[in-house]
């Protein structure tokens, strides 16, 4: 059953747990409320509204690389899309704070940041280890930190390129596919493991970092190869570049790791762990 607003929630931790499901849940239970009414509200002080183009401006200038691609937004629930430029200038904003309302409404708390929702996959080997890399010194978001692989749902992938005709059954039926059809390419691009080495995705909940309100949604799968096999795999892994080390550690190893993870990634081992507490129940 899912659950939402867990217990798992404490002012020195650097997450929240916004839904928890230990049982781990299929893409046929899976939904999501996608309306333009959910998009997000421009701040009220015009100085802030503008600093988010002027950052992208800025980052743009110092990384021809940058492109503004589409994001599904997240406040509590997946709601409407945003955009890589919004998260910049929202939740990357250096006074990303001042983005935030005061309210116990994670909706409205935040309205006015963009909110993407990340993906992180729990890929536990053969052999029981649980895969972890280590972030580039090179990537925009915690160089050199630990994470599960991951990355991003991409709207692109089912379609999605406007903001037009976006409210429609069979499109949210593709979007909440997309959800789990993302995080198989995210681990085999980051991994190098084979797609059939993969077993099928169950969604075991969401995390959001405390540091700018980063939401990610995390799923749990097995992989069919030991930790050494995929740890030659990992050299020729299409996005290898983004992680400078593969790791295949143990349960046990893992809560300490944890600790070296950005937050929503080190909720994502809370939640990993409350699927594993409710084996044994």
């Amino acid at each position: 059953m899912a659950e939402s607003g867990s217990s798992d929630v404490n002012p020195r931790l650097p997450y929240k747990l916004v839904l928890s499901c230990p049982s781990g849940l299929l893409p046929s239970q899976v939904s999501v409320i996608f309306n333009k009414s959910f998009d997000r509200i421009p701040h009220p002080d015009v100085h802030l509204e503008n600093s988010v183009a002027e950052i992208w401006d800025q980052r743009a200038r110092q990384n021809s690389s940058l492109y503004n691609g589409k994001k599904f937004r997240l406040p509590n629930t997946i709601r409407w899309i945003t955009s890589h430029l919004t998260f910049m200038g929202t939740n990357l904003n250096p006074f990303w704070e001042k983005f935030l309302v005061q309210s116990e409404d994670e909706t409205v708390r935040c309205q006015h940041t963009s909110n993407p929702l990340g993906n992180g996959g729990i890929v536990e080997t053969s052999d029981g280890k649980i895969l972890v890399l280590k972030r580039s010194n090179n990537v925009g978001e915690f160089p050199g930190h630990f994470v599960f692989p991951g990355g991003h749902p991409e709207p692109e992938e089912v379609g999605i390129m406007s903001y037009h005709n976006l409210d429609s059954g069979s499109l949210r039926k593709r979007v909440s596919l997309e959800m789990f059809d993302s995080i198989i390419r995210e681990v085999v691009e980051e991994t190098g493991v084979p797609t059939i080495s993969l077993s099928k995705p169950v969604f075991i909940g969401i995390s959001r970092r405390e540091l700018n309100v980063r939401p990610t949604a995390f799923f749990f799968m097995k992989c069919s190869l030991q930790a050494k096999e995929i740890e030659k795999l990992y050299g020729s892994a299409q996005d290898g570049f983004e992680s400078t080390q593969l790791c295949a550690v143990s349960k046990d190893e893992l809560e300490n790791v944890a600790w070296k993870m950005p937050g929503c990634h080190h909720g994502g081992f809370a939640l990993y762990r409350q699927m594993e507490d409710a084996k044994q129940k």
